[in-house]
């Protein structure tokens, strides 16, 4: 491969700078200097197929037809990249780099793809070993494109540290799917994470990943790869199929994991849900200990919106000797407690413990979080923001008036909360449960008996100035704790009545039970803001009641004023 800094690719990708050389593959930072937008640039080998090699050994009377079979395999490839990325930016919108373009030269491939947050694994693997629940949070967030991929008839057949990106807020994108030329093709790069089958030339499918993927968690954990590169394609692979793999000594619970992936005979691997709940588990094991009784926690617990996180935080990063901590830390040295989002919350806006049927939620109980909340019952007039003393009644009371929101649908009210803001509800909707913390902030889910739709309205006092990056910093852990999850789209930057702000969608649960959240955060001053989260069955979503029902809430919502 003869490419170099400043080369221009199709006249139009400049290349400035090698992220990853590897056996078969180049990747370069490079630029769409028509756009002008960061691209990523990955050169790759083409398998030659049989006859063609065969016409280039046959001499000058052979040379045209074995050039005219590379560049059908050239134009496959580009077609099954495409075409993988069609499907599975689809899938798993966000989790996979967006294919912008494909460039054939004679013998490989040029795949340009946006610049997926964060760097190669390759990156994170060259500081040493990690802790393993950053190793068990990237293997989860491998795991969900992997799932989202084979479902599709997609098996990556290359996967490596080189086509992972990950970012210190635990984002993880995958890259090269549709290199491969098909299921029993044999492997070309990153050698060292190819599966037994892959190296004795029998193909990999979706068995060959997982082995990918547990051999990625090794190379985390262990701070080394499960089998060492020899320096030569041959060499490496007949290492894979032969020798044996060290048991890991510092993989502390992910290790059944990590082993049951990295079985010799593919049909003895475990299969994707068995390493999702052991990935899960040792998420969640995380996050309640980081919420325990004495921890330092200024938020309202298991369910707490994406949108509180500690005003200062950064997220995970190398602690000394080149260790990744586990949880983010302040910048001062504190620690500060993972915010672990709950499936149940996704779905019914309720806190565990608590019933879990929008049937029902309008009637139980305000729950607690254990160990999150002082001793003694949930107050049932949470304290307001900036000190203030909650006017009316301690539930709020609806209005008939368009007060809050202008002219509003029909069905509708303005209900004028306890805690200073209003906000237009269906008619038959009131609080169903209530949260609040020593912090000031707090939390009102709103329901209706027998309607599946709820409205969570999150005040919060410890925000980065950032919407967007506080997103982000949380999807991980909702990610992790959330059933069904899959983000919808990319978390868009938005103004919000002059605010500085920031949306996110995603589905969570399945089948029938499906639903699709819409949630917006933004600033109201300092380090203070809300968060308005819009929970409807997934089969609803955009239809015209819904539609209307979001914009009434978006367009009436007022915060407390003073």
């Amino acid at each position: 491969m003869h490419d170099s800094v400043g080369e221009l690719v199709a006249g139009r990708y400049l290349l400035l700078d090698v992220v990853l050389r590897e056996e078969g593959r180049t990747c370069w930072l490079g630029q769409d200097s028509a756009l002008r937008r960061p691209v990523v640039l990955t050169r790759s080998l083409v398998a030659a197929p049989a006859a063609a090699a065969e016409a280039s050994a046959a001499g000058s009377e052979a040379s045209a037809s074995g050039d005219a079979l590379r560049g059908e395999t050239e134009g496959r490839a580009a077609d099954r990249i495409l075409r993988a990325a069609r499907v599975l930016g689809a899938a798993c919108p966000g989790r996979v780099a967006a294919v912008l373009d494909v460039i054939e030269e004679p013998g490989s491939v040029w795949t340009v793809t946006e610049r997926p947050p964060g760097t190669p694994l390759t990156d994170l693997l060259s500081g040493g070993p990690v802790g393993h629940v950053r190793a068990a949070r990237v293997g989860l967030g491998v795991l969900d494109v992997l799932a989202a991929a084979h479902a599709e008839g997609l098996p990556h057949g290359e996967l490596g540290p080189g086509q992972v990106w990950t970012d210190e807020f635990g984002t993880v994108t995958v890259t090269g799917f549709g290199q491969a030329e098909s299921k029993d093709a044999p492997r070309l790069t990153a050698p060292a994470y190819a599966s037994p089958e892959q190296a004795r030339g029998e193909g990999g499918a979706a068995a060959a990943d997982l082995w990918a993927l547990g051999a990625l968690m090794y190379a985390m954990t262990e701070g080394r790869p499960a089998v060492r590169d020899r320096g030569r394609l041959d060499a490496t692979l007949r290492a894979v199929d032969r020798l044996p793999i060290r048991a890991p000594l510092r993989a502390g619970p992910l290790a059944p994991a990590v082993q049951g992936l990295l079985r010799w005979d593919p049909a003895e691997r475990i299969p994707e849900t068995v390493v999702r709940e052991s990935l899960t588990r040792i998420l969640r094991q995380d996050l309640e200990e980081a919420e325990a009784p004495g921890q330092p926690n200024g938020f309202l617990g298991p369910g707490t919106d994406v949108t509180e996180r500690q005003a200062g935080a950064r997220p995970e990063g190398h602690a000394p000797g080149g260790r990744l901590t586990g949880r983010p830390v302040l910048l001062g040295g504190a620690l500060v407690a993972t915010v672990a989002v709950l499936a149940v919350l996704a779905v019914t806006g309720g806190l565990p413990g608590g019933d879990k049927t929008g049937a029902s939620a309008a009637t139980s109980a305000p729950s607690r979080s254990a160990g999150v909340l002082p001793p003694g019952p949930v107050p049932t007039a949470p304290v307001a923001p900036s000190g203030r003393t909650p006017s009316g009644s301690p539930s709020g009371s609806p209005s008939p008036s368009g007060g809050a929101g202008g002219n509003l649908p029909d069905g509708f009210v303005t209900y004028r909360a306890a805690q200073g803001f209003s906000v237009a509800l269906p008619r038959a909707w009131k609080p169903v449960d209530t949260q609040a913390s020593d912090d000031l902030s707090y939390r009102v889910t709103f329901g209706a008996s027998g309607d599946p739709r709820t409205l969570a309205v999150t005040y919060s006092t410890q925000l980065g100035p950032d919407p967007v990056a506080v997103w982000s910093d949380l999807e991980p852990a909702l990610r992790a704790d959330t059933a069904g999850y899959r983000r919808v789209g990319a978390i868009r930057a938005v103004t919000y009545r002059g605010m500085k702000g920031a949306d996110m969608e995603w589905f969570s649960g399945s089948g029938k039970e499906r639903l699709r959240t819409f949630g917006r955060g933004f600033l109201v001053g300092g380090h203070r803001g809300f968060s308005l989260r819009w929970t409807t069955p997934a089969v609803d979503r955009g239809t015209t009641t819904d539609r209307r029902a979001l914009d009434a809430v978006l367009a009436s919502f007022r915060p407390p004023v003073g």
